[in-house]
This record gives structure tokens, C-alpha cells and sequence, in this order.
């Protein structure tokens, strides 16, 4: 049977879905890199209702650009691990070098031992595994971006 919602049927607002969770409103700028795009654009709904601005980009080519407009801005780097072209791990370690407080959230749909071997683990780094729920995005960017600032942040 194919069922289809009728149009007077509403469907509930994204923001309060976030809003009846009990977590803290976000704050901050995020870099998303992500070239699936329906998961960009559920990930940007999630945290742009949770009180995050998010820069939108589908490669690292697009996201070093992006960088370097709104460096002054972005606090937190939230990227896939595989990605077309260059990895996320190369992505986080040239973003690095420019902004050494940068914080990083990896996702990634591989295991995290496999993916924890390829270096990804680090001060102001974590991991994020692939599916993931809103609760858990918006707890794990939260948790990173409360970290206190890094050994190599403070040189």
C-alpha cells in the first residue's frame, strides 16, 4: 500500500523539535564539509535550529575557501573523513596550520578504530560516527566547542 501524507497534516517545525530538548542553545559558526547532499542540508537544519550559523561546503577545495572569507568567525570545523579529492584528516591538518584553536568534529560512516588509525585524534579533535542523531550532533558540537583551548592553540 502507498501511503501519502494528505496536505493538512503539518509536519512539526524543525526548531521546535530542538527547542523541547533540554540541551543549551548553541552559539558560533560552524564549517560543515559534507558532499552528501541531503545529509548537509539535514545536518545544516539541525544545527542552524540549535542556535548555530553554518557554512555550507561540498569538498575541501570549497572548504578552504571558505575558510580563509570567514576565519575570524568559524570556531568549529565539522567534516566527513572521506571526501571527494582530498580526506577531511588533510582538510583539519591545513585548517590547523592557519587557526591552531580551530576545533574539529570528524563524521564518518567507517568504524572509528579504522578511522582513528588514519590520525584523526587529537586536542580539540572528535569523532562522530555516521548515522547519527540530532541529539548526539548537537551534544558532540556542544562538547567539542566547550573543550578549553589546546596546547597548540595557547603558543
Amino acid at each position: 500500500m502507498n501511503y501519502t501524507q494528505s496536505s493538512t497534516e503539518a509536519l512539526p517545525d524543525q526548531t521546535s523539535i530542538i527547542e523541547n530538548n533540554t540541551t543549551p542553545h548553541g552559539r558560533g559558526t560552524i564549517l560543515l564539509v559534507e558532499d552528501e547532499q541531503f545529509l548537509c542540508d539535514a545536518t545544516c537544519v539541525v544545527l542552524e535550529a540549535a542556535g548555530y550559523r553554518v557554512l555550507k561546503t561540498r569538498n575541501a577545495v570549497e572548504a578552504l575557501s571558505t575558510f580563509k572569507k570567514f576565519k575570524p568567525i568559524v570556531r568549529l570545523l565539522l567534516t566527513d573523513v572521506v571526501l571527494p579529492g582530498r580526506n577531511g584528516r588533510d582538510l583539519a591538518n591545513d585548517l590547523r596550520a592557519i587557526c591552531p584553536e580551530l576545533r574539529i568534529v570528524f563524521i564518518s560512516g567507517y568504524p572509528e578504530n579504522v578511522v582513528a588509525r588514519k590520525g584523526i585524534h587529537g586536542d580539540g579533535m572528535a569523532y562522530l560516527p555516521k548515522p547519527f542523531s540530532m541529539a548526539s550532533l548537537t551534544r558532540k558540537v556542544r562538547e567539542v566547542l566547550q573543550q578549553p583551548e589546546t596546547a597548540a592553540a595557547q603558543q
